[in-house]
């Protein structure tokens, strides 16, 4: 299958590492010209340094903007005034017992993994129903679906992102956008590192530190190995394309098949 995004502008959000910077990658490696987005403008160049060094020709702009402010979106739509395809990828997560998660942990939580998923939507989907074409991906979390115990303002959070697609996949009916969301399975980042340290032993080595996290934390995998960044980046770059003109509104998972359901 060859996927041509020539002539397309995306951006993704949180592309500074792990599945953001796999993501932006991919969409580079496709032909798009790719806004690399992250707080800092130090953490942007180094992302868009490696993307340079893996996609030859690459055509990358960096869009340092912190999206989880009104500011730092007006910011970033004054860089972008369009868009072909959103890739809302900035998330928080960490693990903290049910119940000494307090109000402020629970509200940062949805205005960062909701709220400016949520926000960025409203301002770019107007211009691409105007121009009849668009892409909007959010990416979820198999924990949308399956409530970890250690973690549930994150949860919570990806459950609400699902219906925030759906919904304004709904708003988006008809006019040539499509809105999905991606729920990713447990996934080997920097952070999913650090992460799986706080759940076990940390003088094991990462190989046994993984096997022990899913055998322990996550049995259900039927991959039984976490899932690198680059294969949640495939996806992406599908729904991003053309050829997926005819899947909106849907929670398309790469997740090993860690969510025991038939369906989607």
């Amino acid at each position: 299958m060859h996927i041509n995004l020539s002539g397309k502008t995306a951006l993704v959000t949180g592309s500074t590492q792990g599945i953001g910077l796999a993501i932006a990658t991919g969409l580079a490696g496709a032909g798009a010209r790719v806004a690399i987005n992250g707080r800092s403008q130090a953490s942007v160049q180094r992302a868009i340094e490696k993307i340079a060094d893996t996609v030859e020709g690459a055509d990358l702009v960096a869009v340092p903007a912190d999206v989880t402010t009104d500011d730092g979106t007006a910011a970033l739509r004054a860089a972008l005034p369009e868009l072909d395809i959103l890739v809302n990828n900035l998330g928080i997560f960490e693990a903290v017992p049910a119940l000494e998660i307090d109000d402020e942990q629970w509200r940062r939580f949805f205005e960062v993994n909701v709220l400016s998923a949520a926000r960025l939507t409203r301002t770019y989907l107007p211009g691409m129903t105007e121009r009849s074409w668009g892409r909007i991906l959010n990416i979820a979390s198999d924990s949308a679906v399956v409530t970890p115990v250690e973690m549930i303002h994150y949860g919570m959070s990806k459950t609400a992102l699902l219906a925030v697609t759906r919904g304004f996949a709904k708003a988006a009916a008809g006019s040539g956008v499509t809105v999905n969301s991606v729920i990713a399975g447990p996934t080997h980042t920097e952070g999913v590192e650090d992460f799986v340290y706080q759940l076990v032993d940390k003088s094991v080595p990462w190989d046994q530190a993984q096997r022990q996290f899913m055998v322990e934390h996550r049995p259900q995998s039927l991959l039984q190995r976490l899932i690198e960044p680059e294969e949640i980046a495939n996806m992406v770059v599908y729904l991003s394309s053309p050829m997926a003109s005819a899947t909106t509104g849907g929670a398309l998972r790469v997740d090993g098949g860690y969510v025991d359901a038939i369906l989607p």
